[in-house]
């Protein structure tokens, strides 16, 4: 029995001694997934040792740590299989910035706080397909959201709400009967609905002249029929 404790203990030693000190655990999203717009990302860790080496979990940063030597916990949400689920509303009073507690199988009773900065909204802006609105037709109230991650996104009506002087807000679109021939334009507001004070205004011409008909192609023949606008002569 004495005999076997002491080979037991022998092989423990090794593995102890190769158990590195952990200094610093550092997190990131992965930036393909879209965090902007949706509430799951994978993460990745990367685990910073006193001797200046490192390692890396698996899956999104490719590294030797099996997601399942590792748990992460944090307030904003919850990390399964190195997929983090988070909830945005959770996270906005703290600007985003979720708080992690990392621990590691062979560190018993350790844990190791880390920060992993999400992308948030900076700004909006809206960025009209058309110059002028005309009567009768939907006119699509675009809007876009800028990120601190240098990227710029499309906003629907689950992220803005519409809100217009003149005409009707459906949906997303702004539409404007065919005989009003009184409006001249619509002054429109988009204001985000995690933050009030993010808000942008425009005012949209509303077309007044009717389109040019006489351009528009009605059937093949007419491809080949010469124009008969004669050219004014020089």
């Amino acid at each position: 029995m004495f005999k076997w404790m002491l080979i037991c203990l022998a092989t423990a030693l090794p593995a102890l001694a190769q158990q590195k000190e952990i200094v610093r655990v550092e997190a990131e999203y992965d930036p393909s997934a879209v965090a902007e717009l949706y509430s799951k990302t994978p993460i990745g860790l990367t685990v910073k040792y006193a001797d200046s080496s490192e390692r890396k979990t698996a899956g999104l940063l490719g590294g030797d740590i099996r997601w399942n030597q590792v748990q992460v916990q944090t307030p904003h949400g919850e990390v399964r299989n190195g997929v983090l689920t988070f909830s945005r509303n959770a996270a906005r009073p703290d600007n985003y910035k979720l708080r992690l507690q990392v621990t590691f199988s062979g560190y018993p009773g350790k844990s190791w706080e880390s920060d992993l900065q999400l992308p948030y909204l900076t700004g909006i802006r809206f960025r009209h397909y058309a110059d002028s609105l005309k009567r009768g037709i939907h006119f699509y109230l675009n809007v876009e959201g800028m990120y601190n991650s240098g990227k710029i996104y499309p906003l629907d009506t689950t992220r803005i709400r519409f809100a217009s002087d003149k005409g009707t807000i459906i949906g997303q679109d702004l539409l404007i009967p065919l005989a009003d021939s009184l409006t001249r334009q619509i002054h429109v507001t988009a204001v985000y609905r995690g933050d009030a004070a993010m808000r942008v205004e425009s005012e949209i011409p509303v077309k007044q002249l009717p389109d040019d008909e006489s351009l528009i192609i009605r059937n093949a023949d007419e491809v080949s029929k010469p124009s008969s606008k004669k050219k004014k002569r020089q």
